[in-house]
């Protein structure tokens, strides 16, 4: 109160000069010394803490001027006017503003405004500062509340899933919609995935929530979608959007498997959006951020075999069991002329890695097959079954390929086991051949010097990790097609395999299956695979048979095995190297 008498006496003391009347020297002089006087008692008041933090100087500056003013002649009245005004505003400025801070003087530092957001569940969380232990743990526990009272909400909502919708035929899509109240007159008229969009556009209307997954496809701009293998990772409206900044705080590539929910288009929008991310590759996200790349990965020779062996009656896996056996990272190549039953070999072959292998994560790549065989071989195999049939363009038939690839590639990061059935790489190679920029180096039979980089490539990529994972491979090889192309193609490949088979157009004429070339047919390193006692019988079993014909061979083979009921039966009957053949 002291400091706002004082102030209420120098504006009193200023409205003579301002109203514009002049009083005599003698009147200066007592106002004058009345306004020092109080400066002085107010010091006196406040032991001098009034000018704390101000020196002596400016003070005598202060009072020297006013006194200066005052006793100024009256002749120069309009200097006078001007200056004497700014000498209050002076005093009052040099009382005032140490008189403030003395009233505060013991006042802490303030503290940082902490921001509070508003997120769209209605909770306040609080941006604290990282230092602070015990706001970490009151930040830690909010997130968690939040979390689990989402959870809470979600489980009385409805679920749906992409994934299930796509499974579904047209006609039980269009029994759907009309469940949501979508028009029948629209219904009839959208296509599929036309269809799938819209019912899910309904049933978030309807309070539902949605889940999807799918493979990543990264675009140059930054942002991504995720593919519907059901769709063979074919563009379309289903797809996920994903946005870059979750991209980069998930350390997310190409062909990675995201899971999660998923939230409907907004006004101005395409595309569903991905909402939360709950797994990546089948793990939680954060094993996402720190795994190695795959190219940095160490690979070794196949040591822990795939056992194919089922039935008694399945006498092909047997065989391949036996005299070429497939290890996890093998790269095996099937070499095969037409119509010696490569695909339905390739059927049993996964067939058999599904029931004795679950572990295993199954691709059936068809690349320029026949649509009634890509129907077959989903309706046969328990795996995922992506294809590209022949009436598609070869720039359809690359990005197929490379997706699968990737995405094998980013489980294996993951320290999964991946097995990739591909029919076939020779169809393969001729796609990259129409695709691949011409080099201007042409080969035997039409084929760029660059057109078979990337096959290979994808055929390469097969290997048994150190660190744990693995990529098998495979692939079947065309020959005795007529076509000088494919001859290429398969010398290029003929060394790159650790493991082969070879089929007999001989004996599919004879209508002898399985028709394998025993002699042709093996694997690199089979001591890896393979027990010491089975090494020796099937060294013997092939000294043996080394001078029989191809055909007899086959035929005693399936002969004695079918009156077996296993391998280990059979191998048990060779007790002399001539007495389990006769």
């Amino acid at each position: 109160m002291a400091v706002y008498r004082r102030k209420k006496s120098i504006s009193s003391q200023t409205e003579p000069f301002n109203n514009g009347n002049q009083d005599s020297t003698e009147s200066k002089k007592e106002e004058t010394n009345m306004n020092q006087s109080q400066v002085e008692e107010k010091s006196s008041e406040h032991n001098g803490s009034l000018f704390d933090g101000y020196s002596e100087g400016p003070v005598q500056d202060t009072e020297t001027s006013i006194h200066e003013t005052h006793v100024g002649t009256p002749a120069k009245s309009q200097s006078h006017k001007n200056r004497r005004p700014v000498a209050k505003i002076r005093l009052k400025k040099k009382a005032t503003q140490p008189a403030e801070e003395e009233n505060q003087p013991s006042q802490p530092a303030e503290e940082p405004e902490i921001p509070e957001t508003q997120p769209p569940n209605g909770f306040v969380v609080a941006s604290l500062p990282a230092d602070d232990r015990q706001h970490q743990k009151f930040a830690e526990a909010s997130r968690l509340e939040l979390e689990n009272r989402a959870e809470q909400r979600n489980e009385t909502r409805a679920r749906l899933s992409i994934n299930d919708l796509s499974k579904m035929g047209i006609v039980e899509l269009r029994e759907l919609g009309a469940k949501y109240g979508i028009n029948h007159d629209l219904l009839i008229t959208l296509k599929k995935q036309e269809l799938i969009f819209n019912t899910l556009k309904a049933h978030t209307e309807h309070g539902g929530i949605i889940y999807a997954y799918g493979s990543l496809e990264i675009l140059p701009d930054g942002y991504g979608f995720l593919r519907s293998p059901q769709n063979s990772y074919l563009p379309g409206t289903d797809d996920i959007y994903i946005s870059p900044s979750q991209i980069r705080l998930f350390n997310l590539k190409t062909g990675d498997t995201v899971y999660g929910q998923i939230r409907s288009p907004k006004e101005g929008e395409r595309f569903f959006a991905m909402l939360r991310i709950e797994q990546i590759n089948f793990d939680e996200p954060s094993v996402a951020q720190n795994r190695v790349p795959f190219e940095n990965l160490t690979p070794l020779y196949p040591t822990q075999k795939l056992n194919l062996e089922t039935t008694t009656e399945e006498i092909s896996t047997r065989i391949i069991n036996l005299f070429c056996p497939i290890g996890k990272g093998q790269r095996a190549l099937v070499v095969s002329p037409p119509k010696t039953g490569k695909t339905i070999l390739l059927q049993k072959i996964a067939n058999a890695i599904t029931a004795n292998h679950p572990e295993v994560y199954l691709i059936v790549l068809l690349i320029d097959e026949r649509p009634e065989e890509v129907t077959d071989m989903e309706r046969t195999v328990q795996a995922e079954v992506i294809s590209s049939t022949f009436d598609e363009q070869a720039t359809r038939h690359v990005q197929v390929a490379e997706m699968v690839l990737e995405k094998a590639k980013r489980l294996v990061e993951h320290k999964r086991d991946v097995v990739i059935l591909l029919d076939s790489i020779t169809r393969l190679a001729r796609a990259y051949n129409q695709t691949v920029p011409t080099s201007g180096k042409i080969l035997s039979g039409g084929v760029d010097s660059n057109a078979l980089h990337k096959p290979k490539r994808f055929f390469g990529a097969a290997r048994n990790i150190e660190q744990g994972g693995s990529l098998t491979i495979i692939a079947t090889a065309l020959i005795d097609t007529g076509s000088r192309m494919d001859e290429v193609i398969f010398e290029e490949f003929k060394g790159t395999g650790n493991m082969e088979i070879n089929l007999d157009r001989r004996l599919s004429d004879r209508r002898t299956f399985p028709a394998f070339n025993i002699k042709k047919s093996g694997t690199r390193k089979e001591e890896l695979l393979l027990t010491e006692e089975e090494l020796q019988k099937i060294w013997v079993l092939r000294k043996v048979i080394n001078p029989m014909d191809d055909i007899e061979i086959i035929e005693l083979l399936i002969d004695r095995m079918m009156k077996t009921k296993n391998n280990e039966a059979f191998l048990k009957s060779m007790n002399t190297p001539y007495q389990g053949m006769e």
